[in-house]
């Protein structure tokens, strides 16, 4: 189905890009609500009158992957608000000599969807610039 992919490598370790990951406020979105530190944890994303997702955390592999299943989302651009309901954010991290490779992954997110050119141009923004200035800076780029 060409789930939406995209993928970078860092200097860092795996427990470093883990860490990075799971403080979705310091690469996502500074308006997040709730925890995403285990199984079954419960979380919003809100960008004001724009974006709006719940997610839940059903994988949660420390220095490896974690996956979010969004429970619930708003977007103000689209018409169908149930495009990204059922669809899982899943990120993995591998050891690759020196380096570590992170692989983003929104499984759903497809090309037939309303919200794929724009939902595709803000994950790549996140994956090129916000997460990766994350985990190597300790500074990200998030939307506010």
């Amino acid at each position: 189905m060409n789930d939406f992919t995209a993928s970078f490598v860092v200097e860092q370790a795996p427990e470093e890009v883990f860490a990075a990951i799971n403080n979705v406020r310091g690469w996502w979105g500074e308006d997040v609500e709730g925890t995403n530190d285990k199984v079954g944890d419960e979380f919003t994303y809100r960008v004001q009158d724009i974006h709006y997702a719940h997610l839940q955390v059903v994988e949660f592999v420390p220095n490896e992957k974690v996956v979010w299943l969004v429970l619930d989302n708003h977007m103000s651009f689209i018409q169908d608000q149930s495009e990204w309901v059922g669809t899982r954010i899943s990120v993995e991290m591998a050891r690759k000599g020196r380096q570590t490779e992170v692989r983003f992954v929104h499984l759903g997110l497809t090309r037939h969807y309303e919200c794929f050119h724009i939902c595709s141009d803000a994950w790549s923004s996140l994956m090129r610039h916000s997460l990766p200035s994350l985990i190597t800076t300790g500074k990200g780029e998030p939307y506010k």
